[in-house]
């Protein structure tokens, strides 16, 4: 499933996006326990570590394709094809976290810091 930067998921959202999808492209989530040291929440974790290895090695050899001036259009094509399923697993996995973060205090528009000037 793509990557959707249009619905992302806010910060103290009590779901996970999990690593994977349904059979049919949409979305899983899970409603972990407090500890979030459940079955599949560790699976979600070793996926998403295995699709952070696997982005580092798309990341090289795409760079190393680049510096490969004889590089074809199939290797070019192909190279981008990896490189970009790498981003949106890296994404979706940034999405994930991003979720599970503690929800932000409600400030008014005028509690946020702003510069300080010295005089």
């Amino acid at each position: 499933m793509p990557y959707d930067p249009d619905n992302p998921q806010q910060p103290g959202s009590r779901l996970r996006l999990l690593p994977w999808e349904t059979w049919d492209g949409r979305p899983c989530y899970l409603h972990p326990a407090d500890n979030s040291q459940g079955y599949l929440s560790r699976k979600a974790d070793r996926m998403e570590a295995q699709q952070m290895r696997n982005a580092s090695v798309a990341y090289t050899d795409a760079e190393t394709t680049l510096r490969n001036e004889s590089a074809g259009p199939l290797l070019l094509r192909l190279t981008l094809i990896r490189t970009t399923a790498a981003l949106n697993n890296a994404l979706r996995i940034a999405d994930s976290r991003a979720g599970r973060l503690p929800e932000p205090p409600d400030n008014g528009p005028n509690d946020c810091p702003g510069p300080t000037t010295s005089r």
